[in-house]
């Protein structure tokens, strides 16, 4: 007997919230319809908000100036911050549930202030390595030059920033994060700066750019590398001189802001290839600073270990315990994925042991992209795989397969008219071309 929508919506929600609670962040679903599925414990906790008053809701109050609409037209991530009571840093993202149907994830980050100091998380470690990070990131904080953090991804690069901050003169003031991985040619602008109403489309209100928020406090710029070739003299005008417009206003505003640059490339080489501006090179990279990886202080891991199993008991409302032998196994491992993969490997854990207590068998190590076999087509409501050229979906991963058959149906609906697609997905010609190249449509 066919199931009625609530209950498909019901065991939809039962497994989304499952995942959910491995999240120390807040964090919130919201389905197609637009309407709010879920939301975590530490949603929760930090908006006050009981749950069930939010999961059925519209995920926002003005349908107008949906940012979750868009990545359901576009599939295209977001980062953007967000004003009213608690003001936050949101980041959004497209993802599959187990049954293949498309939802939309959303990060909720308040943006920090000398009155939430005390909820933000501490660097953990104590090896000779961590220490001599400790004691650069305390001499960066105290000195007003722009910091640049180096590293593999994973090594807790935003965390360091905000160890940078707390300990600086600015440490008062907000913390505001930028991820510039999702800044394209069309939002770095409207984010960083800010927009009047009526300056564009779905700008039905003022708003403060992230540059505004951050006056007298940090301005974490999260992978500097990827901010796109054309927007970075706009970005070295508004460091140099504390300038700046907002999109379609006239008015010169000003702010006071200390910046804090992350990447994970050699912007040296980047510089040498034309891709990075070389005076914003040098006029972020005043005071560079190395995160090792996690292989050079594994003296560390037991710590780091101890801290995140308190932290997700601390989530579920128990404690977690690890033997000797899981713990042994932990130290003798790689960690090409850093901190990052250690936490994601131990909240797997947590979901794989019994009785709260960790074993060996329960520690399993992510296989690394090369080693995984080519995954199977997507299950979900996708054009036909004929639409897509031979080979396009090996290797890619769900969400791509299904990226990629939503954008080829378009082809064949417009005859591959790139103007018309980009139309109807409500973006640039300039960003369709980079997801054809991406996902290897052109």
């Amino acid at each position: 007997m066919p199931q009625q929508p609530s209950e498909t919506m019901s065991q939809s929600v039962f497994k989304l919230e499952s995942l959910l609670e491995t999240h120390e962040k807040p964090l919130m679903i919201v389905g197609g319809d637009l309407t709010v599925v879920a939301v975590n414990r530490a949603w929760k906790q930090v908006f006050g908000m009981n749950r069930d008053a939010r999961i059925g809701q519209p995920c926002c109050e003005d349908s107008g100036a949906c940012r979750h609409k868009r990545l359901f037209e576009t599939l295209e991530p977001y980062a953007c911050h967000v004003a009213g009571d608690k003001p936050a840093s949101v980041r959004g993202y497209p993802l599959l549930d187990a049954d293949g149907r498309l939802f939309l994830g959303e990060t909720q980050t308040l943006i920090h202030s000398a009155a939430s100091s005390n909820t933000r998380q501490t660097l953990v470690g104590k090896s000779e390595v961590f220490e001599g990070l400790k004691a650069k990131l305390q001499q960066a904080a105290v000195t007003q030059a722009p910091v640049l953090l180096l590293g593999e991804t994973g090594t807790g690069k935003e965390l360091a920033a905000e160890f940078v901050h707390g300990h600086s003169h600015q440490a008062g003031g907000e913390f505001v994060v930028a991820d510039c991985t999702v800044f394209g040619e069309d939002l770095f602008e409207s984010e960083l700066f800010g927009h009047e109403k009526g300056a564009f489309t779905g700008a039905t209100t003022n708003k403060k750019g992230l540059f505004e928020v951050a006056d007298n406090g940090t301005l974490f710029l999260d992978e500097i590398g990827e901010l796109p070739l054309s927007q970075q003299a706009k970005l070295l005008r508004a460091l140099e001189s504390g300038q700046f417009r907002r999109v379609g206003g006239t008015a010169i505003l000003r702010a006071t802001v200390r910046v804090v640059c992350a990447t994970h490339r050699n912007l040296a080489d980047m510089v040498r290839r034309g891709q990075f501006r070389e005076d914003l090179f040098y006029r972020l990279s005043v005071f560079p600073i190395d995160l090792p990886p996690l292989r050079a202080r594994r003296q560390d891991i037991p710590l780091l270990t101890e801290h995140f199993l308190h932290l997700f008991g601390g989530m579920r409302g128990c404690q977690y315990a690890i033997d000797k032998a899981a713990l042994i196994k932990l130290m003798q491992h790689a960690w090409p994925g850093n901190i990052r993969e250690l936490k994601n490997c131990l909240q797997l854990a947590t979901g794989l042991c019994q009785n709260r207590a960790i074993r060996e068998g329960d520690i399993q190590f992510m296989r690394m992209a090369h080693d995984l076999p080519p995954p199977y087509p997507a299950q979900v409501d996708s054009p036909p795989v004929e639409y897509l050229p031979d080979q396009t979906m090996v290797g890619m991963t769900a969400m791509e397969q299904y990226e990629a058959s939503f954008i080829a149906k378009l082809i064949a609906k417009y005859q591959g008219n790139r103007k018309l697609i980009a139309a109807e997905m409500n973006i640039s010609e300039r960003t369709l071309y980079r997801k054809l190249n991406r996902l290897n449509l052109s």
